[in-house]
């Protein structure tokens, strides 16, 4: 058989040109978009008595037999037939016979594609946002551990001031707070029908687009047959979404990696989510980590990658647009991928609180307290700042920390400072008195903790 737009041509490609053009190896994964996108199209046209009733019935019969064939994977897709829209046709045609060719009635490729996009990216967005939720769930169950168990916080990567490492963890809590809401937000402009805009201007059946649209559960449609068609800013807010994600995620599989690390000790990640040396029988790989921080630049070359593309495109549709769906999939498949990783890592690590204990009692992450203790009795806290650095300059040469200097070398420098000093630069009391709001102090970031869950209770209602 002919190719299904091959009438006006007098010969066909070399098999390479048809694999090099074909995009099946890869929409195949929109088939079940595809089924369902003709099925609303078909019960729209025989709505509209476009199609009689027995041709639309044995179309539908035939949709739906095709359906269940590609629920037990039984359908087999030809490079020949191009892309998922010929090759369903073409099964259909040999399915049902010639009133298959009904199908195309009033639509486009171009539309459908869009449409099938649309549908796919509308369930995937729905499922990152469930998994977000599932993160930010594993993350408040370590918060609630872990509100009172102190850790050096850092600017720089060197050490700067005592903090709840509750606190540390949800700080990320309210990164992926954003990016759900960005997601969330995304949804308005995917759920949108461009079916019915045909190639580029529409068509001349009466068809009734928000019948289609309806059937097919959007909230509406395109109201430019152009803009239906052409438009691919759904998939690029899509993908920049994932990349501020995937870059949140990076960030915290960077901390994760260097926390594990026997520098630092600070946490240990489970089994699971760690892998061995081939040579070296010691070591335990934070690989998980590790993966999900390097994925994170496909998912940002994914994003460049179709605004390169669409830069300067003409309207409408090109073959150009064939380059938006791989990179789409893929972010998809690292996304949900890197999210379910992360939430098994969190909810399983090890957290050393010990450890943790001992870091931040050995160092001069104090040293603000010390300045601000200065500053509350009177001191320009410049002039604060410079006692306490030439304080902290002599510790270093003796060999010893602040919370170790004697009271009277203290009031040699100042003489301000008493005997409640050794209470003010304990790192536990250092956290608990940084109680400003949305500070590390800990009824602040238990406060913290009950808004997010207060968060995550509201978007499972707003779910129901």
């Amino acid at each position: 058989m002919s190719k299904l737009w091959g009438g006006r041509f007098t010969k066909k490609p070399e098999e390479w040109v048809d694999e090099f053009n074909a995009s099946i190896s890869f929409d195949q994964q929109l088939v079940f978009e595809d089924i369902e996108g003709s099925i609303a199209h078909v019960t729209m046209l025989k709505k509209c008595s476009i199609l009689s009733v027995k041709e639309a019935d044995q179309i539908l019969q035939g949709l739906h037999t095709l359906h269940d064939k590609a629920l037990k994977q039984e359908l087999d897709f030809s490079v020949e037939y191009e892309d998922i829209h010929l090759n369903l046709e073409k099964l259909l045609i040999d399915e049902i016979g010639e009133v298959g060719g009904k199908l195309h009635t009033g639509r486009s490729r171009n539309d459908q594609i869009a449409t099938d996009m649309h549908l796919f990216l509308k369930r995937r967005v729905q499922e990152i946002i469930e998994l977000i939720d599932e993160l930010q769930e594993g993350i408040i169950l370590q918060s609630e551990k872990n509100v009172e168990t102190i850790i050096p916080g850092y600017t720089h990567l060197q050490r700067a001031q005592p903090i709840s490492f509750a606190h540390h963890l949800m700080c990320y809590f309210w990164m992926l707070q954003r990016d759900k809401e960005r997601f969330q937000d995304s949804l308005k402009r995917i759920d949108l029908s461009p079916l019915g805009a045909g190639a580029l201007a529409g068509t001349t059946f009466p068809i009734d687009r928000a019948y289609s649209a309806e059937l097919l559960g959007f909230d509406s449609y395109y109201e430019n047959s152009l803009d239906a068609v052409s438009d691919r800013d759904f998939i690029v807010e899509f993908l920049s979404n994932g990349s501020i994600l995937m870059t949140h995620l990076s960030r915290l599989a960077e901390e994760f990696i260097l926390w594990s690390t026997e520098e630092f000790r600070f946490i240990e990640l489970d089994d699971s989510y760690t892998t061995g040396s081939s040579i070296m029988p010691q070591k335990k790989n934070p690989d998980m980590a590790e993966l999900v921080r390097g994925k994170t630049g496909r998912v940002n070359g994914n994003l460049l990658s179709l605004l390169t593309v669409l830069k300067g495109l003409p309207l409408a549709y090109n073959k150009d647009m064939q380059e938006d769906k791989e990179g789409m999939f893929d972010t998809v498949k690292t996304v949900v991928g890197s999210l379910k990783i992360f939430n098994g890592m969190v909810r399983t690590m090890t957290v050393k609180q010990k450890r943790m204990k001992e870091a931040v009692s050995n160092d001069f992450s104090n040293a603000t307290e010390l300045a601000d203790y200065l500053a509350a009795k009177g001191v320009p806290f410049r002039q604060a700042h410079e006692i306490v650095g030439k304080l902290v300059l002599h510790c270093i040469g003796e060999g010893y920390y602040l919370k170790d200097v004697p009271l009277e070398e203290y009031q040699q420098h100042s003489p301000f400072i008493e005997e409640d000093i050794y209470t003010i630069l304990e790192p536990y009391a250092a956290v608990e008195r940084r109680n400003s709001y949305g500070g590390t102090g800990f009824q602040q970031v238990k406060a913290q903790i009950d808004k997010g869950k207060s968060l995550l209770k509201s978007t499972e209602t707003a779910n129901k």
